[in-house]
């Protein structure tokens, strides 16, 4: 029997807005989840891959997890506890999953994955771009063999949310993204200024948590301490960074507007270190790498996110 649905591969370091995302792509029928490769950045990797696994069974969804890379590639940054909490998953003292991840690297299960459905493969990220850059090391043909590539990160207009120009998974590791947007000639984007602008308010959210099923409670609990956070530093509305770009790559059809342009990394500038560069007005003549998300119908991905909760 042929199996018609969207083969789909997501890289990611759970992280609450992560958690969310990855909610999202279980509960969709149209993609066959083939696994989560699993980098450090939120939290440390041990967490991160601990949190994958726990949300798996949470879930009841039985997809591989495979642990990537601990640290960027060649500095080290700082991570995201203070917003996540120390586990990034809030710091609730769940109790671990029974399962494992699995032997093989996340890195070589990109390559593996490529090769299996290649043309077909949808790879969404949702961290440091740290395994896919890695991956791409070892085999530059790896983009002829990826459909889409859909990366959440950066900051197109230098509005970021770790340093004044830069988001975070972008600045976690710079060189990592540096080699991933050079090597692919073609990605999608949903920024950190998309996300400001799909806001959804903490009350209707907290109504969604409230009508959810299993799902929603465990939500509840992890992303508490998180919500309190943003609600102190950014008023009314929460964004869900991962949550944008899981809705951009699973229903592209949902995106109602978006740019195509030339992107780049800066990698050495004193301020500057880890923003997105976008050649608005296209002074470079370089061919436009990046589709990035403006718009995205609010509605849609409103209910979305409830539908991943069971509200």
């Amino acid at each position: 029997m042929t199996d018609d649905r969207i083969p789909l591969l997501i890289d990611t370091d759970p992280g609450v807005d992560d958690a969310l995302a990855l909610l999202m792509a279980f509960h969709d029928p149209r993609h066959r989840l083939l696994g989560l490769t699993i980098t450090a950045g939120n939290v440390g990797l041990r967490h991160t891959v601990a949190n994958a696994l726990k949300l798996c069974e949470v879930a009841g969804v039985d997809v591989p997890v495979y642990a990537g890379c601990p640290v960027p590639l060649v500095h080290d940054a700082a991570d995201a506890a203070y917003v996540h909490g120390q586990d990034g998953f809030g710091d609730t003292g769940y109790v671990p999953a029974v399962r494992q991840a699995e032997a093989e690297h996340a890195a070589l299960a990109i390559l593996r994955f490529s090769h299996e459905y290649a043309g077909r493969l949808l790879l969404v990220t949702l961290g440091p771009l740290t395994n896919l850059a890695l991956a791409l090391r070892l085999d530059p043909t790896l983009p002829s063999r990826v459909g889409r590539l859909v990366v959440m990160g950066g900051a197109v207009t230098g509005q970021g949310n770790t340093s004044i120009p830069a988001e975070f998974n972008i600045a976690f590791d710079p060189e990592a993204a540096d080699v991933v947007f050079r090597g692919f000639p073609a990605f999608e984007l949903a920024d950190w200024e998309a996300v400001v602008r799909h806001g959804f308010l903490h009350r209707d959210f907290e109504g969604w948590l409230g009508s959810g099923d299993h799902r929603a409670r465990f939500y509840d609990g992890i992303s508490r301490f998180t919500r309190q956070w943003s609600e102190g530093k950014r008023g009314a509305l929460w964004h869900s960074a991962d949550a944008l770009a899981m809705a951009a790559a699973l229903h592209p059809d949902g995106v109602a507007r978006a740019e195509s342009r030339y992107l780049a990394v800066e990698l050495e500038g004193r301020l500057s270190r880890g923003a997105t560069l976008v050649d608005w007005q296209q002074r470079t003549g370089r061919p436009a790498n990046a589709r990035i998300v403006m718009a995205f119908d609010q509605a849609r991905f409103e209910a979305l996110i409830r539908a991943a909760l069971g509200a």
